[in-house]
């Protein structure tokens, strides 16, 4: 007895949908120059909380609540 089966490729095109690859996306880049302006310290409202981005002496960067 041979029973009528439909072919595999169309049975699964129906039943699993996968989406197309995105390549992923980079992070946005600012130099921290720019971003400080000249000065050492920066507030960074988040949330409604305030973040301090601190240049240290040693030209390092520190982010604080």
């Amino acid at each position: 007895m041979l029973l009528h089966t439909p072919p595999l490729t169309s049975h699964l095109a129906s039943v699993v949908r996968t989406p197309a690859p995105t390549a992923p996306q980079r992070a946005r880049q600012v130099d921290s120059h720019q971003l400080l302006a000249g000065a050492r310290e920066l507030a960074i409202e988040h949330l409604g909380q305030t973040y301090h981005l601190r240049l240290t002496r040693n030209e390092k960067l520190i982010l604080t609540k």
